[in-house]
């Protein structure tokens, strides 16, 4: 005779501000339960619900802080937090490295009307027409870049330390959306970058 197939698992969880943009409608600011099997990763389990990595910052397993690593199990209840980047929380455990404080932005390649408008606004954004995920994610680890795209699965890849999801999809809107959601209102320094090349102007006299 056959055994019987082995039932799921079941946590409870449930996902903090903004992080409800990447849910279902019916699961958005509750606590839900969700099944799996095995015993997988919390990361696995928090991009299985369609939410990257990147954009958590803190996972409370019963109440504790815990690491991408924690293995969830039958019973668990996982509650799952925002990156807070305009925020202090030095005193509870990270999952990602710390917040990068001095704004840097590696923008995929759908963005170039979104890196002109910060690189006006003063901000340092590397962004290459055509240039493949790979050498974005690459470029944005080694230096200390935090990627802003239209694309979840992007931010899904391991390697990606600091990355947010753009809600927006007028460019416009775009830049609101970084300037709040990265507390950059007193950091932007307008026209002392070049909108082209993302290199520092430097005053010239009329001669040159």
């Amino acid at each position: 005779m056959m055994a019987a197939p082995a039932r799921p698992h079941a946590a409870r969880v449930r996902c903090y501000a903004e992080l409800n943009d990447f849910l279902p409608a019916r699961l958005r600011q509750r606590e839900f339960e969700h099944t799996f099997d095995g015993s997988p990763a919390v990361k696995d389990l928090i991009e299985s619900l369609g939410v990257p990595h990147p954009e958590v910052d803190l996972v409370l397993g019963n109440g504790t802080s815990v690491g991408f690593d924690h293995r969830v199990c039958a019973g668990d209840r996982i509650a799952v937090y925002p990156v807070f980047e305009a925020l202090d929380v030095s005193p509870l455990q990270h999952l990602r490295p710390a917040p990068l404080r001095q704004p840097r932005f590696a923008l995929d390649a759908h963005l170039g009307r979104l890196a002109r408008s910060l690189r006006f606004l003063g901000f340092d954004c590397t962004w290459e027409p055509g240039g493949p995920d790979p050498d974005l994610i690459a470029r944005s680890v080694a230096e200390r870049r935090t990627i802003l795209t239209r694309d979840r699965e992007l931010l899904k890849h391991r390697a990606v330390t600091h990355g947010y999801w753009l809600r927006a999809t007028d460019p416009r809107r775009q830049v609101l959306e970084v300037v709040d959601r990265f507390d950059l209102r007193r950091q932007a320094r307008p026209f002392t970058r070049c909108s082209v090349c993302n290199g520092s102007l430097q005053p010239a006299d009329a001669a040159e």
